[in-house]
């Protein structure tokens, strides 16, 4: 029955997603493939699931590096089924786990690596979610200007309390949020890993591998909570210790977090753009097409975890044109 139905949703992805001139193109987010299912991140995909994902993509739609797309999209030349696949931040298990399997498939995709991270860096959310899997108390309790206290007792209250804590601590300046995290993870600070996010070797793996390396910032600060001259040093950071890297160009880049008006505005947009890179993705949901904005094109974050779920949300996103983007920049 389920071959059955991702039979017949395959077919429909040729009429939402035209080629030429009426092309398409969905770009994916992903952040992490883990080895083994983490009950505090039950939405990060393990290998069984990107597996059978990508092996979805590659039966049922036309897979292509994202400079690629974007200048097909540009010509006029994009082939139906147009999918992107991206990874965000620079995690060690884009060689270790996802690489293997992108090479298995004979596919590419796009990483775009926050350079201040790599070689035993560890980016601030990642400090929250390992703090709350050593702690050990009933709750944690944030400084008396925010007042708040998280429950911790169980797997499932530290679940809720990482989603809670991450989306409180995000809005926060980068040096309050840091000095806060630093205080209550202070008591396991020696149990938290080093080893998450990619080694400049690693990176310089994947680009010989054929996968595209893009600009992420350094640090990864949401736009909208640093000044213009931060966000300026953070992008071209980010880009030259990309190229010196990988004696390459980096011609693509990604908002930090990504939504448009919250996290970046048009003056964030209009520095990419003069800044020289060919096209940037947000995480705003929705496809691609020649008359959008190719400084904010849109990306679809692929969680479902049923196949035909997959598939079918896929496809409805194909159907989602004119994204949100930030309107009459420069």
């Amino acid at each position: 029955m389920k071959e059955k139905i991702l039979s017949l949703i395959g077919p429909f992805f040729s009429l939402a997603s035209p080629g030429a001139v009426r092309g398409r193109l969905s770009i994916l987010i992903y952040h992490q493939v883990l080895e083994h299912p983490d009950p505090l991140r039950p939405e990060v995909p393990d290998v069984s699931v990107f597996e059978w994902q990508m092996q979805l993509l590659k039966q049922h739609l036309c897979i292509l590096p994202l400079d690629d797309a974007v200048r097909r999209l540009r010509s006029g030349t994009l082939p139906r089924r147009a999918v992107c696949i991206t990874f965000d931040d620079g995690y060690a298990d884009s060689t270790k786990v996802v690489l293997p399997i992108l090479q298995r498939f004979g596919v590419s995709a796009t990483f775009f690596i926050a350079t201040a991270f790599l070689n035993g860096g560890r980016m601030w959310h990642d400090t929250v979610i390992e703090t709350l899997r050593h702690f050990s108390g009933d709750w944690l309790g944030l400084s008396d200007s925010l007042g708040q206290r998280f429950l911790t007792g169980t797997i499932f209250e530290k679940r809720r309390s990482v989603r809670r804590l991450i989306m409180l601590l995000k809005g926060l300046s980068p040096t309050i949020r840091d000095a806060e995290i630093r205080r209550f993870a202070a008591p396991v600070a020696d149990r938290l890993p080093n080893d998450l996010m990619m080694t400049s070797e690693q990176v310089r793996v994947l680009h010989q591998a054929g996968m595209v390396v893009g600009g992420h910032t350094a640090t990864h600060p949401i736009f909208t909570t640093v000044d213009l001259d931060t966000v300026y040093a953070e992008i071209l950071q980010g880009r030259l210790m990309l190229e010196d890297l990988l004696d390459a160009p980096v011609t693509l880049f990604a908002y930090p977090n990504g939504r448009p008006f919250y996290d970046y505005m048009d003056e964030h947009v209009n520095m990419v753009r003069e800044l020289g890179f060919e096209a940037a993705v947000s995480t705003t949901s929705g496809v691609a097409t020649r008359t959008d904005d190719y400084w904010q094109l849109p990306r679809f974050t692929p969680w479902d975890r049923v196949p035909e779920r997959f598939l079918a949300r896929l496809l409805l996103n194909y159907t989602k044109t004119h994204p949100d983007v930030i309107r009459n920049t420069l």
